[in-house]
This record gives C-alpha cells, sequence and structure tokens, in this order.
C-alpha cells in the first residue's frame, strides 16, 4: 500500500503548532503556521511510513478522524501521503542490475543505439502502471 490518511492532532502554541500523529509512534513535527503545519505534516507522515516500509515493520491502521481525542486548543485533521511519489522524488538513486537477453537481440538494439537502462525503466514503469 503507498496511499494513507491518518489523523493529526495540531496543538496551538504560544509560537507555532506543534503536530503529533497519534496511532503512530515517534510521528510529530511543528511549525510557525497552520499552512507550513499541513505541509510538514505530510512531510514528516510520509518520512516515517516510509521508513517503515523500507524496514518491514508494521503500518499501523489509522483511527478514524472522530474517534481522536483532542483538548482545547488543538484540532484533528487527516492527513494524506503517498509512499511511492515520495519513494520516486527522494530515493532516485540507481542501482546497478544484472540481466540477459539474447545475443541477437543485444546486436540489434546496440546497432540502433538503444539505451538499455532507458528501455528497462519505461518497461518497468509501464509493467507497474506507474508514470
Amino acid at each position: 500500500m503507498a496511499k494513507y490518511a491518518y489523523p493529526a492532532v495540531f496543538t496551538e502554541e504560544d509560537n507555532g503548532y506543534s503536530i503529533c500523529f497519534p496511532d503512530i509512534e515517534g510521528c510529530y513535527t511543528s511549525a510557525e503556521d497552520i499552512t507550513e503545519g499541513i505541509a510538514m505534516a505530510e512531510d514528516v507522515l510520509c518520512l516515517t511510513l516510509y521508513w517503515r516500509e523500507k524496514e518491514g515493520r508494521e503500518i499501523p491502521a489509522p483511527s478514524g478522524v472522530n474517534d481522536v481525542a483532542h483538548k482545547e486548543r488543538e484540532f484533528v485533521s487527516l492527513v494524506a501521503c503517498d509512499t511511492d511519489w515520495y519513494r520516486r522524488f527522494y530515493d532516485s538513486k540507481s542501482v546497478k542490475k544484472t540481466l540477459t537477453i539474447p545475443s541477437w537481440l543485444n546486436d540489434l538494439a546496440e546497432r540502433s543505439g538503444i539505451n538499455f537502462s532507458g528501455v528497462l525503466q519505461e518497461a518497468l514503469k509501464a509493467e507497474l502502471r506507474i508514470g
């Protein structure tokens, strides 16, 4: 799964907002205003879930937005993120892969100036139905 939505508790502080995700241990941030707070909340949620996916750790189920308790000077809002987008944006280092193709196909492709890496990347994206 790559798209998530979790409730976040936004707490109004004297100098901005603190934001935490009650369902995800250690997932919190802060911001000077609400616009920055929403952006920061999306970023920390995506980063946290991305690392959980990468490490094979459990992704907790999100609570319902109306099930999250909050105090005075707090409000709860859903925050969404897409870890596939995050992965493509931030984890774009290249990795070397070894593959085997028939010799005749290799010869034809080389004579045509085919970029093997580019073709493989496009084919994998098409097969995985990602942009």
